[in-house]
């Protein structure tokens, strides 16, 4: 069968392929190709520009422009005809190589000078850094712009519901007052945190051979600074260098890289579990969206499916991350062939972190605030200001305050007038009792709304 939406065995390539097409540019088979074929001809290049290797001269403008073509102009047909070759090397790293002396031969001024294509690597110094910008360009065109529109829609409705006051729930019962924005601003501000975590997490990326150790450059030319050309040379890519290292970069940074994310996603899903409970408890509605059906026997259900979907989507892309990160950094002696299979799925994580992000985004832009529900919460609730009035009395000397209010108030729920009654039977000073009086459950907010106003 040919693959479709109705074949594929993963979601990513079959219900959700259509909100990943950027990320399968990167991250797929023909990604992978791409960046490989980029590392092969930059190495050459890099080559070409070391006056100590004067086997391989300067690039001719000509051959400048042969080089940047094949890497801008690169294909799915050229991706095919790697796949062609490597059905013969069954080796897609050898295939790549051929693939790039196939078209520098076609130039007359690189053609004497191919086999100084993939000039003393091993696989893994250009499968290494093909990861490392995978990495790097999916951090920074795709997921950090979604994590910031998401965090900027998170943070707009702190401002726009700062002053909107809402009962508290610890422990899944009635607290001290908070507002809806203040609780928004406590997942912007922690997401922002964890983002910023994410984007500092160094891509590194190592380029010295077989084993590590400049064996093969070093019997050609033994008098270059291999080292340094190295580290140019991987620098040069945007990639941190890492001059440490055994036949394989350890991938230790991508493990910092996964649990930074894994961070970030779980963060975002404690969210959503947050908005489904406001949604069950009816603190929010959800906009109507013609056409769709909420249940197939309940016609009256709008479900809150964006963020049930966001929030399975993050636990998937979590539990792989996590094993890539745990996987990933252990290689036997100087490289076992484990980690080979498993970087393949660099892209299965990053999927459906950005699938959850696309439906947490789409299940704010449907929430729709019930003001109503909200107040009568309040209004059924005024032992919450039993801590308000217990912290006064400490405040004016009053014996066992806290002990007075707690006998008075645990497990009972009060209104305005048997909360009036309560002030009445204690012995404060007027000015204390009548400010107390003055309170209700709705201005019980501290701080919040200006809180919530401030987060940026």
């Amino acid at each position: 069968m040919q693959l479709d939406q109705l074949t594929a065995i993963s979601p990513l390539d079959g219900r959700y392929r259509a909100r990943l097409g950027e990320l399968a540019n990167l991250v797929s088979e023909f990604g992978l190709q791409r960046y490989r074929v980029r590392v092969e001809l930059r190495w050459f290049a890099h080559l070409a520009n070391e006056p100590n290797i004067p086997e391989l001269p300067p690039l001719t403008r000509n051959a400048h422009a042969t080089i940047d073509s094949v890497d801008a102009h690169f294909c799915a047909a050229d991706g095919e005809r790697i796949k062609a070759i490597e059905r013969t090397t069954n080796h897609d790293v050898k295939a790549v190589e051929y693939f790039v002396k196939e078209r520098l031969a076609k130039c007359p001024d690189l053609a004497p000078h191919i086999e100084f294509v993939h000039f003393a690597c091993t696989s893994e110094d250009i499968n290494n850094l093909a990861h490392a910008l995978t990495l790097k360009d999916a951090r920074e065109g795709l997921l950090l712009p979604q994590m910031d529109r998401l965090i900027e829609a998170i943070g707009d409705l702190s401002k726009s519901l700062a002053d909107v006051a809402m009962l508290s729930r610890t422990h899944g019962q009635a607290a001290s007052p908070t507002t809806m924005g203040k609780e928004f601003a406590n997942f912007a501000a922690r997401l922002r945190r964890q983002r910023d975590s994410f984007a500092n997490v160094e891509v590194m990326g190592k380029f010295n051979g077989a084993v590590g150790n400049f064996n093969a450059h070093v019997s050609a030319y033994p008098k270059v600074d291999w080292p340094a050309i190295a580290r140019s040379f991987v620098e040069s890519l945007g990639i941190g260098y890492n001059p440490y290292t055994t036949q394989i970069e350890p991938h230790d940074y991508i493990a910092e890289y996964f649990h930074a994310l894994s961070r970030f996603n779980q963060v975002l899903l404690d969210f959503d579990r947050d908005i489904w409970g406001y949604i069950s408890i009816g603190y929010f509605g959800q906009r109507r969206v013609e056409g769709e059906t909420g249940s197939s026997t309940m016609p009256h259900k709008v479900n809150p499916i964006d963020f049930e979907n966001s929030e399975g989507n993050l636990g998937v892309a979590n539990a792989v991350m996590l094993h890539l990160a745990e996987k990933l950094p252990v290689s036997r002696w100087q490289r076992d062939l484990s980690d080979s299979t498993v970087l393949r799925n660099l892209g299965v994580a990053l999927g459906y972190s950005l699938v959850a992000y696309d439906s947490a985004q789409k299940g704010i832009g449907k929430l729709e605030l019930n003001r109503t529900v909200i107040a009568e919460d309040l209004a059924n609730s005024w032992e919450v200001l039993a801590e308000a009035v217990q912290t006064v009395m400490r405040k004016h000397g009053l014996k066992e305050p806290y002990e007075r209010l707690k006998a008075a108030t645990r497990g009972r729920q009060l209104d305005r007038k048997s909360f009036g009654e309560l002030l009445g039977s204690l012995p404060l000073p007027p000015e204390a009792r009548a400010s107390l009086a003055a309170l209700s459950p709705e201005h019980y907010v501290g701080l919040a709304a200006a809180l919530a106003k401030r987060i940026t």
